[in-house]
């Protein structure tokens, strides 16, 4: 059976970073795991990493420097063209150009899903986004 090709989206990695007791803490942890031991095939988009840095940016920048290895150790890096980027800053149908920058990704590595703990945030995209939850109920 073919692998299930996932875009992680950034409050997800966020979440099993920091060990967030967010709604999706848990899940989010799981997601990474089933990414980490190939049972899915993960990418992330380009831009999560400098998102990531930011966010973190009270951590010690050696333990920085380090998350993010891992991630890319973990995941793809998947990157978007000049005029996939230009489509996005176009596209009106998203209300935060991030997140559509996040869809562009997704379609151009042929993502079954775009795993994310705001789906509201994805509601016009072109490949389907659901919950770390939501994926879990999918995959078994």
């Amino acid at each position: 059976m073919k692998s299930m090709v996932l875009l992680i989206d950034t409050n997800v990695l966020l979440n099993y970073l920091t060990n967030r007791d967010a709604m999706y803490g848990q899940q989010s942890c799981d997601i990474v795991r089933l990414c980490a031991t190939g049972e899915c095939i993960g990418y992330i988009a380009f831009h999560t990493l400098p998102t990531i840095w930011y966010v973190l940016r009270k951590w010690d920048d050696c333990k920085r420097r380090q998350s993010l290895k891992d991630l890319c150790e973990i995941f793809t890096v998947s990157s978007a063209t000049q005029s996939e980027i230009l489509s996005a800053i176009e596209n009106d149908s998203f209300s935060d150009f991030e997140d559509c920058l996040q869809d562009k990704c997704a379609k151009d590595i042929g993502a079954d899903y775009i795993i994310t703990c705001n789906i509201r945030d994805f509601e016009n995209s072109e490949v389907p986004a659901v919950t770390p939850d939501e994926f879990y109920r999918i995959f078994k």
